[in-house]
């Protein structure tokens, strides 16, 4: 039997690409209402779907939703790596089927849109300015920005009878994960679109690959492992960082 966690984080990985990525479909391709919406609607459907996959996934799985912070958790004792593999396997597949509903969702939307480097943007993250080395300092920064604050983020403790216990946030918790996504991509997005998630970025990119799109180009593998590498990269740095402050 699959384990619970693994399902939950299945469904809220899913939940996170299908109003992420449907609110970039939803401004980039031709015909829909919300055509050219702009980079703060983009956003905030992101933060949208923050809110709404850690509410479902948090008291079942903790809401990873990312192999970046899934490694965090291992890296500070919080997870094992049997559980780790488990949590990014299903990720990659709540991200893979997230992106492919988002496709049939709109499909006769992307039949009529020929502006390939927005049809791959509906997938997975295009750098603004293709400098791959610039494009890893920022994915890098971003991936540690968003794994050190929400190593910190916690409950209240409280103590009860001499034992100290940390409460859980509940669905309330996932509103500053929401808003430090929010932040992130308001002040630094602008340079690669802040995948931060290797799941988030590779699982979309191979269901381009594969699904029948009409009018896409390229899925710029040369350029798919930096959304990967550099998150964890810098998740692996926030972990170091948050065991020697604390």
């Amino acid at each position: 039997m699959i384990p619970s966690s693994y399902i939950f984080e299945f469904i809220g990985t899913a939940i996170l690409i299908i109003i992420g990525n449907g609110s970039v479909a939803n401004i980039v391709l031709k015909g829909t209402k919300g055509n050219s919406g702009g980079t703060f609607m983009c956003i905030f459907g992101w933060g949208c779907g923050i809110v709404m996959a850690v509410t479902v996934a948090n008291n079942y799985s903790g809401a990873h939703l990312n192999p970046a912070v899934s490694l965090a958790l291992v890296l500070t004792a919080k997870m094992t790596w049997v559980n780790f593999w488990g949590y990014v396997i299903s990720q990659f597949l709540g991200a893979m089927f997230g992106s492919t509903l988002v496709y049939y969702y709109f499909r006769t939307h992307y039949n009529i849109s020929d502006n390939k480097t927005d049809i791959l943007s509906t997938f997975c993250t295009v750098p603004a300015i293709r400098k791959l080395s610039n494009n890893f300092l920022s994915e890098f920064v971003c991936g540690f920005l968003l794994v050190l604050v929400i190593l910190f983020t916690t409950g209240p403790v409280v103590t009860s009878s001499g034992e100290t216990i940390t409460m859980g946030l509940g669905a309330i918790g996932a509103l500053p994960t929401a808003l430090l996504v929010v932040g992130i991509g308001l002040s630094l997005g602008g340079t690669t679109g802040f995948a931060m998630n290797p799941a988030r970025d590779l699982g979309p990119r191979m269901m381009h690959a594969i699904l029948p799109i009409a009018n896409k180009g390229k899925s710029d593998w040369s350029y798919s492992w930096i959304p990967v590498i550099a998150p964890m990269l810098g998740a692996a740095l926030a972990s170091l960082v948050f065991l020697w402050v604390k």
